[in-house]
């Protein structure tokens, strides 16, 4: 039986991924701070106890234990990538490091996006530092052979990851009859990808030897545009959206702590060429359109502890309507 060792396996994505490695037969162990309680234990996986952003934390908590692959949900900055380089060399047959679609060059000079497309992105720092840290194992890889795989995720999702700006905040507006805000004019396309659908081609590639040293996105085929996700939820929600449009600068002076994802990710056209997972992983598609998916995150908001309004969304948006509407 094959060793996973996952750091931070109870995200968005990475709940999926240790369930979906469980399933097919990996012995996998999830090291985490244990103060996330949004998703439900997964029997059968090893517990410990670690904090990515103190790296002599991890080298203690697996002590005594050994693995076949690694893969850190957590390696947000290059400080953390460099560690990992260090704990792990020598010791592992791969290193599996969760960058995002998002390092992509901005603007995006030509669709679709490939793994060949650059990788520059002046206007989000989340995006720089995962460009950091890949160059970081490119260099380890080619130097000493470090066993990295790079795997870039687009806007993934489940039920506890809305992708409007506020959470519950959106979904609080429409049914209270009041405008959402949307960048642009709406009409950019964007791709949303359920993390089941990504967590079963992901696991694919642990323990691949032909993707050492090599990026890999993976992504859903199904493009919509900003207007049709939000008419996605109010149609769900059985009101009519009203959509305000204003232009992402502007929304990103009124919200700065969403500037770099607005003006670095969001207000660009994406769509991705998935040729390169489909060859590795044949027959592999992703299956859940976002109508579906949209449900499952309206009835993630079914209990009153997760309907919390952000009241400096909402006022922005109040006061965005209010000059734009």
């Amino acid at each position: 039986m094959q060793r996973l060792l996952i750091i931070g396996g109870n995200g968005i994505i990475s709940w999926w991924v240790a369930k979906r490695a469980l399933e097919r037969g990996w012995q996998v162990t999830n090291i985490n701070r244990g103060v996330s309680h949004e998703r439900s234990v997964v029997d059968g996986i090893i517990e410990l106890r670690g904090d990515a952003d103190d790296p002599g934390s991890i080298r203690r908590a697996i002590a005594g234990h050994e693995f076949d692959v690694v893969v850190n949900f957590r390696a947000y900055r290059p400080e953390h990538v460099v560690a990992d380089i260090e704990t792990f060399a020598g010791t592992i047959s791969q290193y599996v490091f969760l960058s995002s679609a998002s390092a992509y060059q901005k603007p995006v000079a030509a669709l679709p996006i490939t793994e060949s497309t650059p990788l520059r992105n002046p206007y989000w720092q989340y995006s720089r530092d995962k460009i950091a840290g890949e160059d970081l194992l490119t260099e380890a890889y080619r130097e000493t052979g470090f066993p990295f795989t790079t795997v870039r995720p687009s806007h993934t999702y489940d039920g506890g990851n809305m992708p409007l700006i506020g959470g519950w905040t959106s979904l609080h507006r429409m049914l209270a009859g009041k405008p959402i805000v949307v960048h642009g004019d709406g009409t950019t396309w964007w791709t949303l990808t359920h993390s089941r659908d990504f967590a079963e081609a992901f696991v694919e590639l642990l323990g691949n030897p032909h993707v050492i040293g090599s990026a890999i996105h993976i992504t859903s085929d199904e493009h919509l545009t900003w207007n049709e996700i939000v008419r996605t939820f109010a149609r769900l929600l059985n009101v009519e959206a009203q959509i305000v449009r204003v232009a992402s600068d502007t929304i990103a002076r009124e919200l700065p702590e969403f500037g770099g994802r607005l003006l670095g990710d969001y207000s660009h056209s994406v769509w991705f060429d998935n040729a390169k997972i489909r060859r590795l992983v044949p027959g592999w598609v992703a299956r859940t359109p976002f109508a579906e998916g949209a449900r499952e995150i309206i009835d993630w908001y079914s209990t009153a502890e997760r309907r919390k309004v952000d009241e400096k969304v909402d006022s922005a948006y109040d006061h965005l309507v209010a000059r734009f509407g």
